[in-house]
């Protein structure tokens, strides 16, 4: 197995990681990436192959526990009882008191509020440029989970303002800083939850929050599955939106079928890194691991396999293939993934029959944000009214 050294902050890589991991592929399906010291599967047939490993897991084998952080205690306590950091029977009961409440169904009776919240965001676009992430990428999906947790939309802000700190504990350019303001940020989180979980205990209504209450969780597992929920649902999907309609604008590809959805995915994914432990001995693409090694899914990587798809780095909304793997695989794939498709394909539609000449008024920037990758702000205006909204 080949060694890389690429910085994940190194603001060339945080613009374009798609060289480097054609570089990356082109040393094999393994390499190290010695910033991390961990291999990475870097193709499509491995990073899925892992991804679907039975031997393998989120959950960190019991005798690699780290030793408690005082300055992260809080947030690791609610990342200790989530469905994403489990496996095995705990995570197939948290997971399965979740798809009770995400059924096709259910998903399909949000659709019409979603229509509906799309048009009036819209409706109070200010004049002139505008962040179409803060006026409409972000406000989408954080109102959608809100609804469906069934929490006032009059907190929104303030869920979108604790999403955003909890998530950087998973970006490469963690610091002291960054894990104070997550601490806060999932105490006041965990308070929110605890009032509005007492309040549907005694009366539930047809809502998420209710319906994971009559499962019978415990009080930490319904508040890191409703945190999950909102963290997980509101960063992918608001970085796909925003990298969508950016790639949009600038091919001349405005469109809003569910084929152009699933390209987005493929072509520029809002999560680029997903890690797996290994729980048993076991080879993988030639190489041998143990119990206690971790081997990373670069799913950017993947979906830009040569081997699997004609001109991957070319947006093309038309294109045939395998499913990307954008929303992961094997038992930990996306719970939200039918909530998240059907918000991205109503809110794409909403924005190009409502803005059909809408253009980029500055060039899109990535932030520093890996694991992830989304954009910094998406500068918009209207053509067809010179700007004005």
């Amino acid at each position: 197995m080949q060694t890389f050294v690429q910085s994940p902050t190194d603001p060339a890589f945080v613009q374009n990681p798609y060289a480097t991991y054609a570089r990356m592929r082109a040393m094999g399906p393994l390499v190290r990436w010695t910033d991390y010291d961990m291999a990475c599967a870097t193709d499509h047939a491995t990073v899925s192959a892992v991804l679907r490993d039975r031997r393998m897991g989120r959950q960190v084998p019991g005798e690699l526990a780290p030793a408690a952080d005082p300055a992260r205690a809080g947030f690791d306590a609610v990342e200790a009882h989530s469905m994403l950091e489990r496996d095995g029977a705990d995570h197939a009961r948290l997971r399965g008191a979740v798809l009770r409440s995400f059924t096709s169904r259910s998903i399909a009776g949000l659709a019409p509020g979603i229509r509906a919240l799309c048009h009036d965001l819209i409706d109070r676009f200010p004049a002139g440029d505008v962040d179409l992430l803060a006026v409409y990428a972000r406000p989408v999906p954080v109102i959608t989970i809100a609804r469906l947790l069934g929490v006032p939309e009059a907190a929104a802000a303030d869920l979108l303002r604790w999403s955003n700190a909890m998530v950087t504990m998973y970006q490469a350019r963690l610091t002291a800083d960054i894990m104070a303001g997550a601490e806060a940020a999932t105490a006041d989180f965990t308070a929110f939850l605890r009032d509005h979980l007492a309040t549907k205990r005694r009366k539930p209504r047809d809502d998420l929050m209710s319906t994971l209450i009559a499962a019978e969780m415990s009080e930490a597992e319904l508040i890191s599955t409703c945190i999950l929920l909102l963290n997980a649902g509101h960063e992918a999907t608001v970085h796909t939106l925003g990298n969508g309609v950016a790639t949009m604008l600038a091919t001349g590809l405005q469109r809003s079928d569910a084929a152009a959805v699933e390209e987005v995915m493929r072509f520029d994914p809002p999560l680029h890194m997903f890690t797996r432990w290994v729980h048993q001995d076991c080879t993988v693409a030639g190489a041998e691991f143990r119990r206690g090694d971790r081997i990373a899914c670069l799913l950017g990587s993947a979906n830009r396999d040569a081997a699997v798809w004609d001109r991957p780095e070319v947006f093309d909304p038309d294109r045939a293939g395998p499913a990307h793997v954008a929303f992961g695989g094997g038992v930990h794939f996306c719970v939200g993934a039918p909530l998240a498709r059907m918000e991205l394909q109503i809110a794409l539609e909403v924005l190009w029959e409502r803005c059909p000449a809408l253009a980029l008024a500055e060039r899109p920037v990535y932030a520093d944000v890996y694991h992830f990758h989304g954009l910094e702000r998406l500068m918009v205006r209207d053509a067809s009214r010179g700007g004005v909204f």
